[in-house]
């Protein structure tokens, strides 16, 4: 049996650790927030002193940070490049630049460490839950040594591409579409607050409707709920990941017009409420407004 890591144990990575642990699967872990490091080993995970020591104790490793900086920092030079053994997986599941992606993969050519490009969706829900989509890019060898990993912690893993930042680049464009969905449900639920229809009737509607989604239905619900902050949906991701989507676009000389609004209204959100999740961008539109959707 695999023997598996986790560097990054936030609202994301510690619901990978959660059910990597739940699968029967050894587990090591590190983060540089204590509190997060207790509650791992609290779950049955064992606590690493950094990325080179859970590197010397697993053959598959998830990277879970935020940026490409950290990915880099935490995977190359003194990080998991320095103590894994040839024929062991990495495999990048946070959101980064493509090209970011692709420096990674350079960095490890000639190590004999495979990596997996898998950036995810599903949210705090889909990672404690075990439910994730996962958009992979790697070999198959690789894709099947790491699997009994990816099979606990996924849902749906799509193969996507054999080349690092692939798995990038599809999330790039499913984040356009995923802010785009978040922006058009905060307007209409400001719309039905100033037209005074109550929250359960738009979310009754909207959720068995054409105009309903995952994204859509779970955006309706933190709003009527009053639900803007600890949702798991720090307002800093999406915000990051739509500079990601709308930096491609720039490089492929694609316009992307309801993306680039959606960035607004995020950056708006960020500005004003920097601690919030997605959902308090309503609230900056609410203050415009003078009104407020409840249920």
């Amino acid at each position: 049996m695999i023997k598996c890591g986790v560097v990054g144990l936030g609202d994301m990575g510690s619901g990978l650790a959660k059910n990597l642990i739940a699968k029967g699967l050894q587990t090591a872990g590190f983060d540089l927030s204590e509190q997060r490091m207790n509650a791992f080993t609290e779950m049955g995970g064992q606590a690493a002193q950094g990325p080179a020591d859970v590197g010397r104790q697993v053959d598959v490793v998830f990277v879970m940070v935020m940026t490409g900086d950290q990915a880099k920092a935490v995977i190359l030079g003194d990080g998991l490049a320095s103590t894994l053994q040839p024929g062991s997986v990495v495999i990048l599941s946070a959101t980064i630049r493509a090209a970011e992606a692709r420096e990674i993969a350079d960095g490890l050519a000639g190590s004999g460490i495979d990596l997996i490009d898998s950036p995810v969706s599903g949210g705090f829900p889909g990672a404690q839950g075990g439910t994730l989509t996962m958009m992979a890019a790697g070999s198959d060898a690789a894709m099947e040594k790491a699997r009994p990993a990816m099979e606990a912690v996924s849902k749906t893993i799509h193969k996507v591409g054999t080349e690092p930042g692939m798995g990038q680049t599809v999330k790039a464009c499913l984040q356009s579409l995923i802010g785009g969905v978040f922006s058009a449900t905060f307007e209409a639920a400001v719309l039905a607050a100033k037209a005074g229809v109550p929250g359960q009737v738009l979310y009754d509607v909207v959720s068995t409707s054409s105009g309903g989604s995952i994204a859509a239905n779970t955006a309706l619900e933190k709003i009527i709920d009053r639900q803007f902050v600890g949702t798991g949906s720090q307002i800093s991701t999406m915000h990051k990941d739509l500079t990601i989507s709308l930096d491609l676009a720039r490089e492929l000389g694609v316009p992307l017009f309801t993306a680039t609004a959606a960035m607004q209204l995020f950056q708006a959100g960020k500005t004003k409420y920097p601690e919030g999740d997605n959902w308090i961008v309503t609230r900056v539109l609410e203050e415009i407004v003078g009104a407020e959707l409840k249920r």
